[in-house]
């Protein structure tokens, strides 16, 4: 019985490790943010051509909590968003091409067409749900961590 108990430990163990492992890792289905305020992580759907920018969250009635849509230019830009078709408030978090959040736009009004500009020399924009960015600390200086970030010039790289 003792001998199945520490194999069972080994295993548990083993298995803890290689999920750290693979959590460590960068994917496109995930960003992580980090701050003061500490870490979080969120599954994200990409939207990085014209159409995919133009349809974002429009017509969704809901958004789990740990998910959200990075929207990722070709090259660094002066976005501006609106809420027309978004049937749910929205943080919108602007990012430079290091990876450090440069503006946070917090609670987005559903169906509001009032542009939402997001600043100059910005690459990519996370929504999430409307407060949660507050909630959490989320803010300039913050710093965001995807594989599409050049390693290079992130603040943040992924591990290669």
């Amino acid at each position: 019985m003792l001998r199945r108990g520490m194999l069972l430990g080994a295993l548990w163990l083993g298995l803890t490790f290689l999920g750290s492992a693979a959590q460590a890792a960068c994917s496109d289905a995930r960003v992580e943010l980090r701050g003061e305020w500490g870490q979080a992580r969120f599954s994200v759907e990409i939207a990085d051509t014209d159409a995919l920018r133009a349809q974002g969250l429009m017509n969704r009635e809901t958004l789990p909590r740990s998910a959200g849509m990075l929207f990722i230019f070709e090259s660094p830009t002066s976005p501006s968003f609106w809420m027309r078709n978004t049937l749910i408030p929205l943080d919108m978090i602007f990012v430079d091409p290091t990876g450090t959040v440069a503006h946070v736009h917090h609670n987005a009004i559903p169906h509001d067409t009032t542009p939402i500009p997001g600043g100059d020399n910005i690459l990519m924009v996370l929504e999430i749900n409307g407060g949660l960015s507050q909630a959490m600390g989320i803010d300039v200086g913050s710093e965001l961590r995807h594989p599409r970030l050049e390693a290079d010039m992130a603040v943040w790289p992924c591990d290669p």
